[in-house]
């Protein structure tokens, strides 16, 4: 017994470094590593996509699943920064990438309400992927940066100009991290539906390149529209969906009901499109 514990000093704490911590306990950032897990690497992407229309800056997301089985999410939001970070001194795309602890929804300056953590959820991606390559639309250049298994691959570059802006992330899971990586249609697509509904006039689009179906969801009604298609196929006792939205102290809150002839109550509630 004395042994045991004399074996317990200094150099039996592990010191995990950058993400490695994320690829030795995986679960602990996304669930697990069945298929549950695997499709939350894509939520979290999309995540950065909801954030900047949340704070008035996006109007389309679109997720692809590609032929190869990685997975494409664009977005037409202010794109993630590339400039030098004045602490760090390497790129903020390379930053939020590789460090998981950094992200622009700390500050409550740039994002007034978050779901995702930009930066801190897509860099659990990155540590989770074969490959990640992303395109940043920004200040009038296009930009560009490769990851491999969570490391740095190749340096930030310009290879071109555009009046666009936006963020385009592609990712190929990593096949040693999860049971499968065979990403699911419909898991994804209903899940960009409720964002639809979550986020008014948000337009999200999925593509699936390996059996050619798509999918556009927007719903300009918002949460009032979710009602309404949650009752679609039981007999409302009035047809107008109750509304209210009040915002206060920097909360906003929005409430949809509407009674029907069945006797079952279903109650569904998010925060931040949690």
């Amino acid at each position: 017994m004395s042994d045991k514990k004399s074996d317990y000093r200094a150099a039996s704490i592990q010191v995990l470094k950058d993400l490695e911590a994320v690829k030795k306990r995986p679960a602990l950032f996304i669930g697990d590593t069945g298929i549950k897990g695997l499709h939350h690497l894509v939520y979290e992407a999309v995540d950065n996509g909801i954030d900047e229309a949340l704070a008035g800056y996006c109007s389309f997301i679109l997720v692809q699943i590609n032929k190869d089985g990685s997975i494409t999410i664009i977005d037409n939001g202010r794109g993630i920064p590339v400039d030098i970070h004045p602490e760090v001194k390497k790129p903020a795309l390379e930053i939020v990438m590789t460090m998981l602890h950094a992200g622009g929804k700390f500050d409550k300056k740039s994002y007034k309400v978050s779901g995702g953590l930009h930066g801190v959820g897509i860099s659990v991606v990155n540590a989770l992927s074969e490959f990640l390559e992303v395109i940043v639309k920004r200040e009038g250049h296009i930009y560009k940066q490769r990851f491999e298994y969570g490391k740095k691959a190749t340096e930030l570059e310009v290879i071109g100009n555009t009046e666009e802006t936006g963020t385009q992330v592609t990712f190929m899971p990593d096949k040693t991290m999860f049971e499968t990586v065979n990403f699911q249609y419909d898991i994804l697509a209903n899940r960009l539906k409720e964002l639809a509904f979550l986020n008014a006039g948000l337009k999200i689009q999925i593509i699936d390149l390996r059996t050619n179906k798509e999918e556009t969801f927007k719903y300009d009604g918002g949460i009032k529209s979710f009602v309404q298609f949650l009752n679609k196929n039981k007999t409302p006792i009035f047809q107008d969906v109750i509304y209210f939205r009040k915002e206060k102290e920097k909360i906003d809150v929005e409430i949809a009901m509407q009674y029907n002839d069945g006797y079952q109550e279903n109650i569904f509630s998010f925060v931040n499109n949690i």
